[in-house]
């Protein structure tokens, strides 16, 4: 009994202690890979997907992690990496996550607010896209840059935030911006950031407040923030890093408000997978 209850305290001393997160829910079992999460304006839940190896099914849940609506996608799930969501209440799915920068199919899927209340299978609209500067599918080991886990809706506009999976370079990110409606495009490039050269630094989650003057990028330890940026080119202002002081492998990131974000982790080794808000003041 002894030797249990040590077991017990030992486990909560690894699982309990989220640093500066406040953990809201455990989510079930059927997001125990959460890849993005997203609010709308006309909605008071949660959408949530998984990533690839997964169904093709939109979550929709509440701040208690309780699964409210499950949408089924009429599209493949490749690696749906993350949400985000336009005025008019339309969620956009990433279908670009691109681990072996290989991929000659990536794909943001469109699906339309009214088939958020809707039941039975939903229709979408597809995106795709290509990097203006991939030439070699995959390129050479140093130059892994096409992988993508992060993107948000902006003034009509999809803007990407590249993963690097370049060894001693993991931190970079580059920004990419196409437009928000059905199409084939080459997505224009504007700038690149590194965060640092380990992986606990790569991004994995973005999004814009809703007054565009805040963007938030999330890495498995921290979240960074830009402000004072000149137009879209988000890198360009003051950069300020949020210590998260709990590291775990956190997927999605969306604002709740314009003082607290909503952070997502996928469970691994039996910990996390959790749904979490991180006050911003």
């Amino acid at each position: 009994m002894q030797k249990q209850l040590i077991l017990v305290l030992f486990t909560c001393l690894i699982s309990c202690d989220n640093g500066n997160l406040n953990t809201l829910a455990d989510l079930p079992k059927a997001l125990n890979e959460a890849s993005g999460i997203e609010t709308t304006d006309y909605s008071d839940l949660i959408w949530m997907i998984n990533d690839s190896g997964n169904a093709s099914k939109l979550f929709a849940v509440n701040e208690k992690g309780n699964i409210k609506k499950e949408l089924n996608i009429n599209a493949e799930n490749n690696d749906w990496e993350d949400l985000t969501s336009d005025d008019k209440g339309n969620i956009y799915i990433g279908d670009f996550g691109n681990n072996n920068n290989n991929r000659k199919n990536l794909t943001i899927l469109k699906v339309s607010n009214y088939s958020l209340n809707n039941s039975g299978e939903v229709a979408v609209e597809r995106i795709l896209f290509k990097y203006p500067n991939q030439h070699k599918f995959p390129p050479k080991k140093k130059q892994l840059y096409f992988d993508c886990e992060a993107f948000f809706y902006h003034r009509d506009s999809l803007f990407l935030f590249t993963k690097s999976r370049a060894h001693n370079n993991f931190g970079q990110t580059s920004l990419y911006k196409i437009p928000a409606k059905l199409g084939n495009y080459i997505a224009q490039y504007t700038s690149t950031f590194n965060t640092c050269s380990d992986m606990d630094c790569w991004i994995t989650g973005a999004d814009i407040s809703k007054d565009g003057k805040n963007v938030v990028l999330l890495s498995p330890r921290s979240v960074w923030m830009f402000t004072d940026y000149k137009g879209t080119d988000f890198f360009s202002g003051t950069v300020t890093e949020l210590d998260l002081n709990q590291n775990s492998q956190k997927e999605g990131i969306c604002f709740k408000n314009e003082n607290t974000l909503y952070i997502v982790d996928e469970k691994a080794h039996g910990f996390d997978g959790n749904l979490y808000t991180l006050k911003l003041h």
